[in-house]
């Protein structure tokens, strides 16, 4: 075979066999194959797009171009989520504990701060001690031990999607469906999970902004994941103002041990529930999510999914004394509030360009490995439907040693949407996908 034959045929429409797609990755992956010849492909496939079997193929080959987390020897019912990325989504901190609470076995495979969203592991390196660069090894032994794992990925797992990844970055190829499904469920897929639930993100803050888009994506990431053998299931949810009231890797690491104490907004425990009586409902745990979701609440409150994160953060060497007070969490020297402009009721609070401003304090990224600043984030002191006064605050700004203060005070001003009536309040959990 030759790449430009199989770039030729998908510029022109055709289909490629599964013979083709292995052929293709494994050649790049190997170095045989380059940039510019996979770039080429890629832009083929972000116009002509790829069918389910194309899709199924990409994918398999994509999780068969490394190692795969082998949990066949760990006791008990393996499970997994992912979520398309969000504002304040603190989900995994509480979700990954929450289900070892509950029987079930959760290595979560997570990644870092990408553009305005935050990512789990910064946020769970933010607990003095905590290591996140597990091998193989030692990832399947905790699995075993403690039933709940949050490490950062391997280079040896999936490493096809790195290097398309990187591709697809600088030469606009991201908003590809196709490439989007067979990114994420190549990695899940090689985490070695039974079943997986699928948090597929819709609004402003999100990378599907309509329902429609987000309801395809999640229609084809349920579709070929159950091709590929495994058992998926999506729940579409909000994303038009950050989810909770944090924003920031140890303000968000605050908020994870609230809900787990029982405690914590509204809305996060909301959404946290609602994925893990799916996945309780998934494994035959529960007969219906309904009952999988009065199952977890007992969890929380009861204090054994505390007791668990407590559990998980001492295995992975860090201080439990954080976790027991979180006031030895990193925090900040420096904290600005901004105030309403205005008198009214919250219509909007951008999730966006809240995350943008955690951004900005150091919470973010601007360059590939830069070190985010643990203390830095956002508060929120109101939800959108809140009303307020002229002058009331709306929000604190916790500053980062390299915080762009009057550029994020601007943005944040401008995050903020009041008018002269309340909002009709709208549904986190927008549909169901099985």
């Amino acid at each position: 075979m030759r790449a430009v034959d199989l770039i030729e045929k998908k510029r022109d429409g055709g289909e490629l066999s599964a013979e083709e797609i292995r052929w293709l990755i494994q050649e790049f992956v190997a170095g045989r194959v380059p940039d510019y010849q996979m770039a080429a492909f890629l832009m083929a496939v972000y116009f002509r797009g790829l069918s389910v079997e194309e899709t199924v193929a990409m994918t398999q080959a994509m999780v068969e171009s490394g190692e795969r987390i082998d949990l066949s020897a760990v006791p008990g019912i393996k499970v997994d989520k992912h979520s398309t990325g969000g504002v304040g989504d603190t989900v995994t901190l509480v979700l990954v504990p929450l289900m070892a609470a509950a029987g079930l076995v959760m290595a979560k495979l997570s990644g870092r701060a990408l553009g305005h969203s935050g990512g789990t592991i910064d946020k769970f390196e933010a607990i003095p001690g905590v290591r996140t660069e597990l091998s193989l090894g030692e990832i399947v032994n905790q699995a075993k031990r403690v039933g709940a794992v949050i490490a950062d990925h391997t280079t040896e797992i999936v490493p096809a999607d790195r290097l398309i990844y990187e591709l697809r970055d600088v030469t606009a190829t991201v908003p590809s469906l196709p490439l989007i499904a067979s990114s994420v469920l190549s990695k899940k897929l090689a985490g070695g999970a039974d079943m997986i639930v699928l948090d597929v993100k819709c609004g402003d803050g999100a990378f599907m902004q309509t329902f429609p888009e987000a309801k395809k994506l999640a229609e084809l990431l349920v579709r070929v994941g159950n091709k590929l053998g495994k058992k998926f299931a999506a729940l579409i949810t909000a994303m038009d103002q950050p989810l909770g009231r944090m924003v920031g890797n140890a303000l968000e690491v605050r908020q994870a041990i609230s809900v787990l104490r029982g405690e914590g907004p509204d809305d996060l425990r909301a959404v946290t529930l609602a994925l893990g009586a799916e996945l309780l409902y998934m494994a035959g745990e529960a007969p219906s999510p309904e009952a999988g979701q009065k199952k977890l609440e007992h969890l929380l409150e009861s204090g054994a999914a505390f007791g668990k994160f407590r559990e998980l953060v001492a295995a992975q060497g860090g201080d439990v004394r954080a976790v027991d007070d979180p006031e030895k969490l990193p925090r900040s020297e420096r904290v600005v509030e901004v105030r309403a402009q205005a008198r009214g009721f919250v219509l909007k609070i951008s999730a966006k360009k809240i995350g943008q401003v955690a951004g900005l304090l150091g919470a973010g990224r601007e360059v590939k490995g830069q070190k985010v600043d643990p203390a830095a984030g956002v508060e929120l002191l109101v939800k959108v439907g809140a009303e307020v006064e002229e002058g009331q605050p709306l929000a604190r700004l916790h500053l980062g040693r390299r915080a762009c203060v009057a550029e994020a005070m601007e943005l944040a001003r401008a995050a903020f949407i009041i008018g002269p009536e309340r909002p009709k309040p709208s549904p986190l959990i927008l549909d169901r996908i099985v």
